[in-house]
Formats: C-alpha cells, structure tokens, sequence
C-alpha cells in the first residue's frame, strides 16, 4: 500500500452527540437486546441519526438499516434533527418496501427524542410495527446502526474523493449514490461478499422455488 501511495481512511472522530433524550417521553422496551440477527427482510429496522459538518452548518442524516440484509430501505438528510426528518425517512423506508403495512416488523432506535416522540411512535403503529428502545448513550444496544453510520463517515463523508461540503443539498446528492453503491455494488461480509440487494433477491427466490409444505411428509 505504501509502494503504491493507498493508506486507510481512519474512522476516529471528534465525538458530537446526537441523541438528545426528552425527560418526560414514555419509552418503548428494548425487544432487541443487542442481537441484531433477523430470519427474514422486514423483521427488524434499526435506524440512527449521525451529523456531517458542512461550510454552511452541521448536517444531519437519518439511516435505516434492515437487520437481515443490512440494506439501508430508507434514508433522509437536514439542516436539523427534527422528528420530521425521520418520519421521512420512515416513509421513504416504507415506500421502498411496497408502501404496505409490515405487520411483525420491529424498528429500533437509541432513546433520542426523536424516536421516543409520540408522532413517531403512532406512525409505527399505523404502519404495523413495534417500537424497541435502547438505553441512554450506549452505542453498544445500538451497534448496527452505529456501524452503518461508521461506513457512511468512512467512505461517503470523508472519503478519498470528498474535499468537505458546501451545503446539506450537496451532502444529499453525495449520500444518495452511496447508498445506492452500497446496496446495490457493496460486498458485505455478513451477506456472504455479495451486495444487501442480491442477497434479499436470494432470499426471496429461495421462497418461490421451495413452497412451505414441499417435501414434509
């Protein structure tokens, strides 16, 4: 690598916090107790806000991730951390899915007020999902959504071809070619080296060609 003038992008960052927890909001259970596994799309959404500073302000962007496939289904970046944003984020999440209810699913968060606030937690149910909840500023009860930012910052934000950014406008159109990368061309570990696309298209092809019933005796 030296020979060759490649060296590795570090992911160690001054620390902003962005999760701002509201003392008098009522909090779901955390259902997912860090095991961030699911047997199917659709079973388990973890999402987080993380900040990108710009020259005009810190910018914000909002991930959801499917736990199966590590998929990122919605997305949404802003000039603030609004409950707004992330119900944007959630019905991007939901359109990308069909726009269906998705009864079973389980979304979690870390305890920010974003999350805890009673639009969003109505909208979940509206949709057919459950609230989970981590503890207060503890990445661990968060882990993939914490990771997914990581990669973000690591190869979006501050990687090889960004010299900063100007605006947020600017960060959204830089932020959706990555994900459309990382879903559709990105090689993950957890998927088997193969992109979250291609592995939910597996998944589902593995249903059609092996019905439920089919070789039970």
């Amino acid at each position: 690598m030296r020979e060759l003038g490649i060296e590795g992008v570090s992911r160690l960052r001054k620390k902003v916090f962005t999760t701002q927890q509201d003392p008098d909001a009522s909090r779901a259970p955390d259902l997912v107790n860090r095991h961030f596994k699911a047997d199917r799309p659709d079973a388990l959404w973890v999402t987080d806000l993380t900040y990108v500073p710009t020259r005009s302000g810190m910018a914000y962007v909002c991930f959801i991730v499917d736990a199966f496939s590590r998929k990122i289904v919605g997305w949404r970046a802003a000039s603030n951390m609004k409950t707004e944003m992330v119900l944007e984020a959630l019905e991007m999440a939901r359109a990308s899915r069909g726009g269906h209810r998705l009864v079973g699913l389980v979304t979690h968060s870390d305890a920010g007020s974003q999350f805890t606030s009673v639009r969003f937690t109505e909208r979940l149910e509206e949709i057919g999902a459950r609230p989970s909840i981590g503890t207060v500023a503890d990445s661990y009860d968060n882990a993939l959504a914490e990771t997914t930012n990581g990669l973000d910052k690591t190869e979006c934000v501050y990687g090889p071809d960004s010299s900063g950014w100007d605006d947020v406008d600017e960060l959204e159109l830089a932020t959706l070619s990555w994900v459309h990368w990382f879903n559709e061309d990105r090689l993950h570990g957890h998927c088997g080296d193969i992109p979250p696309a291609e592995y939910e298209a597996a998944f589902y092809a593995a249903q059609v060609s092996s019905p439920a019933g089919v070789g039970i005796q």
